[in-house]
C-alpha cells in the first residue's frame, strides 16, 4: 500500500476524450480519477469534445469533481481531432489550477501543445504510453503523416520524469519506448469492480447448448473480427454477439451473409453500460481476437475477467493481452490470424463447460489481485508523490 498523497496534491491530464465516448483510454482516464478523488488527489481533465457528441456533452463539468473540460473539436483530419482552443484552455487550467503533475495520455496530438507552454514546462511530466503508433499498418496518408508526429512525441518522451507502460510485454517490445526505459514504469490499467447485479443473475449456458460468445470492440481492421467470423464457421454450437461499431461494420455484415452465420451472430452496435454488463453475464467467455499492436492492452478483458468470464485471445507479440489473460489458467490464448487455432479454442469451451467455468473464476481471482482500479490509481500515486516530495536539504 502506497503513502496516502497530500490532499494539496494535484494532477492535471490531458487525454484525447472522455466518456460518454466510448473506448478503453476513455473509461480508464474516468476511473483513474474517480479513484485519485477518493486518494485525495485533486484531478482536472482537459479532452476533446466527441466530435459526434459536441452537442450533447457538457463544455465543462465539476458537479461529480472531477472537473473535466472538453475542447470543441472543429474537424478530423486523419483520425485526428483539430481544436484550436485545446492550447488556450491547457495554458488557463495551469494558470489557475496550479497543478503539481501534468500527467499526459498518449498517442494524443493535442498534447504536444505543452511542449510550447512555459507553464508546463515548470512541473513534471508524466507520460502514460497506451500504445504505439502502427505505422507498419498505416496507409500512405497516415505514414506521411506520422514523419511529421514522430519528432515531437520524442520531444514530449525526452521531457517526461516518468514514463508509463501498461504491461511489461509492451514496455520491452515496444520501439518507440526502448530510448527511455530507465525511466518508464509498469502500471497496469484497471477498471471498478462491478456491483452485483440488480436482478436474477443469468445461468451460464449448460453442456449441449450452444457456447455463448461475446466479443467487444470497435469495428476496425485491428480487431480481427474478421477472422472471429471465418472461425465461428467451424463452430456449429457456438453463438456470437458483437458490441460495438465502426468503419469496417458493412464488411463484417457482408461476411455474416457470406458464411451464411446469421442465425448465430448478432451485430449489437454500441450499447450503454448497463446493456453491456448485461450482455458479459449472460455469456460463457469473451473473446477478443486482435491482430496488431494496436491492442495495446484490451480493457474489455478485464470487464470480462471481473465478471467470472473466460477469456480467449491472440498472442500478438509485444501486447499485454497474453499477459492479462493466463493461457489454460483465466483463458486460451491462440495465435493471431489463425482461423483453425482461435476454432479450436471455441470448441474447447463449447465441449468442456467446466473448465469454462473454472477459468472464469480464475479470471475473476487474477482481476482483484491484479487489475482493479484502485491498485492502478495508488501505483500512480506514488509515482506523483516521488515527483513532487521535497528535496531534502
Amino acid at each position: 500500500m502506497t503513502s496516502k498523497p497530500s490532499p494539496s496534491t494535484t494532477a492535471l491530464h490531458v487525454g484525447k476524450f472522455y466518456p460518454p465516448h466510448r473506448g478503453g483510454m476513455e473509461t480508464y482516464l474516468r476511473d483513474l480519477l474517480s479513484a485519485h478523488q477518493t486518494q485525495g488527489i485533486h484531478c482536472q481533465a482537459l479532452v476533446h469534445a466527441s466530435p459526434k457528441g459536441a452537442q450533447t456533452e457538457p463544455t465543462e463539468t465539476a458537479a461529480d469533481n472531477p472537473k473535466v473540460v472538453r475542447v470543441a473539436v472543429w474537424a478530423n483530419l486523419l483520425f485526428t481531432p483539430i481544436s484550436p482552443g485545446f492550447p488556450w484552455q491547457l495554458n488557463r487550467l495551469l494558470r489557475d489550477e496550479s497543478p503539481a503533475v501534468l500527467h499526459l495520455h498518449l498517442p494524443n496530438v493535442s498534447a504536444f501543445w505543452a511542449l510550447l507552454l512555459p507553464r508546463a514546462r515548470r512541473i513534471p511530466w508524466v507520460v502514460h504510453w497506451h500504445a504505439d503508433v502502427p505505422v507498419a499498418a498505416l496507409h500512405r496518408g497516415l505514414r506521411w503523416f506520422y514523419r511529421l508526429y514522430q519528432p515531437f512525441e520524442r520531444w514530449v518522451l525526452r521531457r517526461a520524469a516518468v514514463i508509463i507502460a501498461t504491461s511489461p510485454a509492451y514496455r520491452q517490445s515496444s520501439p518507440t519506448l526502448q530510448p527511455y526505459l530507465q525511466r518508464c514504469r509498469v502500471v497496469p490499467l484497471g477498471i471498478p469492480e462491478p456491483r452485483p447485479a440488480t436482478t436474477a443473475p443469468v445461468a451460464s449456458s449448460e453442456q449441449g447448448s450452444p457456447l455463448r460468445v461475446i466479443a467487444v470492440g470497435r469495428l476496425a481492421y485491428y480487431k480481427g473480427f474478421d477472422v472471429l467470423l471465418r472461425a465461428l464457421a467451424q463452430c456449429p454450437d457456438v453463438t456470437l454477439d458483437i458490441v460495438g461499431d465502426g468503419e469496417c461494420k458493412q464488411e463484417l455484415c457482408a461476411l455474416i451473409e457470406q458464411l451464411q452465420l446469421s442465425d448465430r451472430v448478432t451485430l449489437l452496435g454500441n450499447v450503454s453500460d448497463q446493456g453491456l454488463d448485461q450482455r458479459l453475464r449472460a455469456s460463457d467467455c469473451l473473446c477478443l481476437p486482435s491482430i496488431e499492436r494496436t491492442e495495446a492492452f484490451g480493457v474489455v478483458l478485464l470487464e470480462a475477467m471481473a465478471r467470472s468470464k473466460a477469456c480467449v485471445v491472440t498472442a500478438v507479440p509485444g501486447t499485454g493481452m497474453s499477459w492479462v489473460v493466463q493461457h489454460e489458467d483465466t483463458g486460451l490464448v491462440v495465435p493471431p490470424n489463425d482461423i483453425d487455432a482461435l476454432a479450436g479454442a471455441l470448441n474447447r469451451l463449447q465441449t468442456n463447460r467446466a473448465q469454462c467455468k473454472a477459468m472464469g473464476a480464475a479470471g475473476l481471482a487474477r482481476f482483484r489481485e491484479a487489475f482493479s482500479i484502485e491498485a492502478s490509481a495508488e501505483a500512480i500515486a506514488e509515482i506523483y508523490n516521488d515527483l513532487t516530495k521535497p528535496v531534502a536539504n
